[in-house]
């Protein structure tokens, strides 16, 4: 693999001097991120003129210079600058229709950080000074560096429960690719389960939020009879605070454990596309896809495959992989969300409605690198169909994928054995026009 960008995130413990120096470095970025918004904006709704980063980082000297906002100098320069590099690339997202417009900074709800580049700290002897500090910072070492290397960029934060943490970017060299495995894996997501593998394996749910459900309902309550700007308000969200950062970190490290096991043991894992946000719009079930965290495992998934040499494949998420049988490939078009086995019509298979998606998600997957890689077609550009008697019938969807069960009337291709790699022959790709 090679040198790597990596991020090492650790908790410190700043004294009050330093917690006053970055408390005010915190206001200051978000002011200066707020003012170069507001100005940009103004500066294309009035004049029609878009500005980038030099036009903000000339505009950033002048405001220093002014009375009003001379307090600007007593805070680093660097952690300024770099909000406006931030805001460069947040307009640069929006112009290139990846994101929308950028967003005015909340003192209450934004995240509390800033970021400093190599000139802004001194790294001498494993310990981490900032700008505009005497004494080192106490950072608790929970896992050591690299052995050898030297952060490139240093960011601070606060989250809302009061914790401070530092993450210091380096350059990782020790960073190997795996031997590679014979093993291959389809993973479908649920919420009674949260990932079914294709090998039969259901990892189960753990529900971080509804374990703590109950402590949290409480502590909200009391939060909600506080007067506001009263200390025992702030006392009130502190303890709400402390309460979603345990579900948070128990959420992650589950997260993180299942996604390096899936990594390790296989070579190729092939997950769904799920649109997420659209689910989340379901109000009954939003609660709960959002403890699940699917696109927070799918993430992991991505990038550490990306370091240790394994393969992902992303199959379209119109794909009936819990309706398509997995032993003959006939689809039943009758399986509601509600019934969890189903028996196949045609050859007699009883299924699992989460392991049958698994599998199929796998032959899915198999297929598609096959199709792509020998017929020179990215996976963005096929459009699988369901054959209906050896013809291509509706499409199921944008990118849909659907199994072909070979020739017009009862001929279908014979299966000699239910491998992956065999039921993936079933699986056609259709590129001869685009779906309706």
């Amino acid at each position: 693999m090679g040198a790597v960008r990596r991020a090492y995130k650790y908790r410190f413990y700043p004294s009050p001097e330093q917690a006053g120096q970055l408390n005010r470095t915190f206001g200051c970025v978000r002011l200066i991120y707020n003012l170069a918004l507001q100005a940009r904006t103004r500066a294309w709704v009035v004049d029609g003129l878009r500005t980038t980063y030099p036009q903000t980082s000339a505009w950033l000297t002048e405001w220093k210079r002014t009375d009003p906002m001379a307090f600007l100098n007593d805070v680093s320069s660097v952690p300024l600058q770099q909000a406006l590099r931030h805001l460069q690339a947040a307009f640069v997202a929006f112009w290139e229709k990846r994101s929308r417009h950028p967003r005015f900074k909340s003192k209450r709800k934004s995240r509390a950080s800033a970021e400093y580049t190599r000139s802004a700290f001194r790294w001498r002897d494993g310990q981490l000074t900032l700008a505009k500090m005497d004494t080192p910072l106490h950072i608790v070492w929970s896992r050591p560096l690299p052995e050898g290397v030297e952060p490139s960029t240093v960011t601070v934060s606060r989250d809302k429960a009061g914790r401070w943490f530092v993450s210091l970017l380096v350059v990782d060299t020790s960073v190997q690719v795996m031997p590679p495995v014979s093993a291959e894996v389809g993973v479908d997501a649920g919420l009674i389960d949260l990932a079914t593998l294709s090998t039969g394996e259901k990892i189960t749910n753990p529900r971080h939020e509804r374990a703590d459900r109950r402590k949290l309902s409480k502590a909200q309550r009391n939060l909600s009879r506080k007067i506001k700007d009263s200390r025992n308000r702030a006392k009130a969200r502190l303890k709400v605070a402390r309460i979603h950062a345990r579900i948070a970190d128990r959420r992650r490290d589950h997260l993180h454990k299942l996604s390096t096991r899936l990594v390790r043991e296989n070579q190729t894992v092939v997950i769904e596309g799920l649109s997420v946000r659209n689910m989340l719009r379901n109000h009954t079930l939003a609660r709960a896809i959002s403890d699940a965290a699917w696109s927070a495992l799918r993430y992991m998934i991505e990038y550490k495959a990306a370091w240790y040499g394994r393969q992902v494949i992303v199959v379209d998420r119109w794909y009936p992989s819990s309706k398509t049988c997995s032993a003959c490939g006939w689809l039943n078009k009758d399986v509601p969300l509600a019934v969890r086995t189903w028996t196949c019509p045609d050859c007699g298979a009883v299924h699992d409605r989460d392991v049958n998606a698994a599998r199929n998600i796998l032959a899915a997957g198999l297929a598609e690198r096959r199709n792509a890689c020998g017929a020179d077609v990215g996976p963005q550009d096929i459009r699988v169909r369901e054959a209906v008697g050896g013809e291509a019938g509706t499409p199921l969807g944008d990118h849909g994928i659907a199994l072909l069960r070979g020739g017009r009337g009862s001929q279908r291709a014979p299966l000699t054995s239910r491998a992956p790699r065999e039921r993936a022959a079933l699986i056609v790709a259709v590129v001869d026009r685009p779906a309706r």
